[in-house]
């Protein structure tokens, strides 16, 4: 069963990908065009900015027949060619976007990214940049047979369960888990501190909590620590929060989270394994705040790279544009709270 989206249909959505190259293992559009927001009202959704992500095999020959086809989507990079667009997005999150595209009666934005890096993204949370967008529910346009990049989007919304019930109290309600699962991409991003919403993850997971149960159902029936009542929309959580329990769950993390929570607490120069110093942080009493730790670092220093890049992919004009509506979609939320 497709999830719900907004009044119009996914149509929509399959007649903005009939303009770029169909060379693609995934596509997906996400954010607040797909899926209501609280605060914003219908009309709202069907004006805001639609954003894309798209997965490909071969960045350089896609970037080279969207140049074809696309040329004035790109800011000045497009006079260096496919291949050094390709090597500009290797950087930061690994993901090129174009911004404020008019298509269709609509602004849009794409993001490409390739297989490869978003496979990587997805097992490992290398950056949690698109990992994190798909942690959160997503409409899929467009998606191959390729069983590794099925089998990585399952381990991501695992990881995504396993970390938040690290960072959780014993018992929690599923809104709860949600919140903490929505709010994992933004740790540590700057954009959170100006440019964003402070309610935003408030805002994505209340009116869509019927499309966070479609992500995450399977994974919370198949969980031993949960008993997930699926029929009366309700999760009763009694989690493991014994030393031994806090290994197994930190031993199942993405290996860069683990990188980054032991040289949290792994003093320079001493040399010890990754499951001994987590076995040290099983036993801590700031076990979840040492999570919540590693995935700000993470995240901090992707989404700078990645909003760095912004203004050679997107162009000054665009970078400062687009800048703008964030500011002006924050200060509106915040309006909105003080009222």
């Amino acid at each position: 069963m497709a999830l719900p989206v907004l009044s119009s249909s996914a149509v929509k959505f399959r007649r903005v990908l009939a303009h770029f190259p169909q060379e693609l293992s995934l596509a997906f559009a996400y954010g607040s065009g797909v899926f209501r927001q609280a605060g914003a009202s219908a009309e709202h959704g069907e004006t805001n900015m639609l954003d894309f992500v798209f997965a490909v095999d071969d960045a350089v020959t896609w970037h080279m027949t969207n140049l074809v086809k696309n040329r004035s989507h790109y800011s000045f990079l497009k006079f260096f060619g496919p291949k050094k667009i390709s090597t500009i997005q290797r950087y930061g999150a690994g993901i090129y976007y174009n911004t404020l595209v008019p298509c269709n009666d609509r602004v849009i934005k794409y993001g490409v990214i390739s297989t490869d890096a978003l496979i990587e993204d997805l097992f490992h949370w290398k950056t949690l940049y698109v990992a994190g967008r798909l942690q959160k529910p997503v409409k899929i346009l467009a998606q191959n047979e390729n069983s590794r990049l099925q089998a990585a989007l399952v381990s991501n919304l695992k990881s995504a369960v396993t970390a938040a019930f690290l960072m959780l109290p014993e018992s929690f309600s599923e809104e709860d888990l949600y919140m903490q699962i929505a709010g994992l991409s933004y740790s540590g991003d700057f954009r959170m501190i100006i440019g964003e919403d402070k309610s935003k993850v408030q805002n994505i997971v209340k009116p869509n909590v019927a499309h966070f149960q479609k992500l995450y159902s399977t994974i919370l029936q198949d969980c031993p620590q949960v008993v997930y009542k699926h029929q009366l929309g309700r999760l009763e959580a009694s989690i493991d929060k014994s030393p031994e329990g806090q290994f197994t769950q930190l031993m199942a993390l993405p290996k860069t989270l683990q990188q980054k929570i032991t040289a949290l607490v792994n003093p320079p120069g001493k040399n010890r394994d990754v499951e001994e110093i987590l076995l040290q942080v099983a036993h801590d009493p700031d076990c979840g705040f040492l999570v919540h730790q590693g995935i700000s670092g993470i995240v901090r220093s992707s989404s700078l790279v990645q909003s760095a890049k912004t203004i050679l992919t997107a162009g000054a004009k665009k970078s400062v544009t687009y800048s703008l509506r964030k500011l002006y979609k924050m200060t509106k939320g915040g309006l909105k709270k003080t009222s």
